[in-house]
């Protein structure tokens, strides 16, 4: 099949997010990467273009986005992996040339820039793809389809959690310095940048809204201009609780994403640095293991993974299942089609509601951590 020819707005040579798409889009050999503009300046962005060998090299995404809409053989999609600030003006440049946007998280560094954002993706004919990369771990594709199927019942409690640690002190290289900024990661801080995943997997494997938040954040390092902690009680549609907690203060922490989900007839649990084990357990029974490719896993799960069972499979892996699950979708807009129903990746639309989340907690806090509605 003829590979989807793919250009990246930032991602240079000193940007990580950059490489872990580049890595994720080649890992199913679906894309071919032909153009960039990879960075802030023009100097370099040729250079990190000429490092990755890329044919053309652009000093800024909107003479990209121009050029490459008139080439004949121009990109058909763009990845975007530049600081959340950048995303509104880029995304729209592709938009409306008819370009297809794959979007790191969050969605915009702004409520008002998100909501411009949606109105242009819906005047468009191109997919909007935003990477919450979580979501195509084969057991968070397992935990979703149990869930959906009834596994453990209706839905009393959602508990999720992001803590790391590495912003427990000041640190002012590339990385940490955009993301304390709120002039370039947007109001959020560790919200942001990690409480947006752990709101989108609970959303996700549960199938549930949030329709209101009470958020307690922080900013314990002195001089921190956004929250690098945050408590946040939830409540559901249909009328199930939840807690989340993300810290990026939170020493002996690396990226421990976790959920658990408890319902009115069992819980699920799983956890994002043992990722291939899913736990189940049926009220007064004993807790069952599900594993990756093993006894008890379900087609959903299955579509996500590429070796047997027993081999790890991580977080590059998911992250190249969201760009394969785009590629089905891309591939089938190419031929007028609509991709099949198993394809599932987060639209838009989640990209909204995790700017929402953003948002709402940041009013919470600063109203005491009121109730206030998404």
């Amino acid at each position: 099949m003829e590979r989807i020819r793919l250009g990246m707005v930032g991602g240079g040579n000193d940007a990580f997010i950059g490489g872990v798409h580049r890595i994720a889009s080649r890992i199913d050999d679906r894309y071919e990467l032909v153009a960039g503009a990879l960075s802030s300046t023009p100097e370099k962005s040729q250079a990190s273009g000429e490092a990755l060998g890329l044919p053309r090299i652009y000093g800024d995404f909107k003479a990209m986005a121009i050029r490459e809409a008139r080439l004949k053989n121009g990109i058909e999609a763009v990845a975007i992996v530049t600081p959340n600030h950048v995303h509104y003006a880029a995304a729209r440049e592709f938009l409306k040339r008819g370009i297809h946007v794959i979007c790191d998280k969050p969605l915009t560094s702004t409520l008002a820039d998100a909501k411009k954002l949606v109105k242009a993706a819906e005047a468009s004919d191109a997919l909007f793809i935003l990477t919450h990369n979580y979501t195509g771990y084969p057991m968070v594709r397992q935990a979703r389809e149990m869930v959906a199927g009834g596994a453990i019942g209706k839905v009393r409690v959602v508990q999720v959690e992001y803590p790391q640690d590495w912003l427990t002190q000041h640190e002012d290289f590339k990385q940490a310095e955009w993301r304390t900024d709120p002039a370039r990661s947007g109001a959020g801080g560790s919200t942001g940048d990690i409480g947006t995943h752990a709101h989108n997997l609970a959303r996700f494997v549960t199938g549930l809204e949030v329709e209101s938040l009470a958020a307690d954040l922080d900013a314990f390092v002195p001089g921190r201009q956004v929250d690098d902690n945050g408590h946040v009680m939830l409540r559901f549609g249909g009328g199930a609780k939840g807690m989340l907690w993300c810290s990026q203060v939170a020493p002996g922490n690396e990226n421990a994403l976790r959920i658990r989900v408890y319902g009115d007839k069992g819980g699920l649990e799983w956890a994002q640095e043992d990722p291939n084990y899913l736990w189940h357990t049926p009220f007064g029974e004993p807790k069952r293991l599900i594993t990756r490719n093993g006894a008890g896993a379900g087609t959903s799960a299955a579509r996500m993974s590429r070796i047997p069972p027993g081999h790890p499979e991580g977080y590059l892996e998911a992250f190249a299942n969201i760009y394969s699950e785009a590629a089905e979708a891309i591939v089938a807009h190419r031929n007028g089609k609509t991709p099949t129903g198993e394809v599932t990746y987060p639209t838009i639309d989640d990209g909204l509601r995790g700017v929402q989340f953003i948002d709402a907690c940041v009013r919470s806090s600063a109203r005491n951590a009121a109730w206030v509605k998404l």
